[in-house]
């Protein structure tokens, strides 16, 4: 069975820093390019990173840039997103799933369900 499991979400205030984990298992992870989608209350899904199923080539959307890392441990089957100096627009529900870019992340069937993080003083 396919399963995407994220974790790390929480509440933060600005300026904060998390880290999100997202656990795979059930297909071949390494062969998978992955990216991270997340969506704000009331808006559209976001495409706002991707990385390569080898780790060494990554793609993020201009909002992220420059405040997010993402990357990949492919012996742990694990994906991860460091988020640092974060912004109240950063609120949203953020999962993992395949994919390097906006059109395969958003078509992808293999999506998790996601974990919320909330940015607020």
């Amino acid at each position: 069975e396919v399963e995407l499991l994220e974790s790390g979400g929480g509440l933060v205030q600005p300026g904060g820093s998390l880290r999100l984990s997202c656990a795979a298992s059930g297909f071949p992870f390494g062969m998978y390019d992955m990216s991270w989608v997340r969506q704000a209350p009331g808006k559209g899904p976001e495409w706002i990173s991707a990385v390569v199923a080898g780790g060494g080539t990554t793609f993020y959307a201009d909002s992220v840039k420059g405040r997010f890392t993402i990357s990949r441990d492919n012996v742990k089957n694990t994906l991860y997103l460091q988020m640092n100096n974060l912004k109240p627009e950063d609120t949203a529900v953020y999962s993992c799933g395949t994919g390097r870019n906006a059109v395969q992340a958003m078509e992808t069937p293999l999506r998790g369900q996601g974990t919320l993080v909330t940015v607020s003083s």
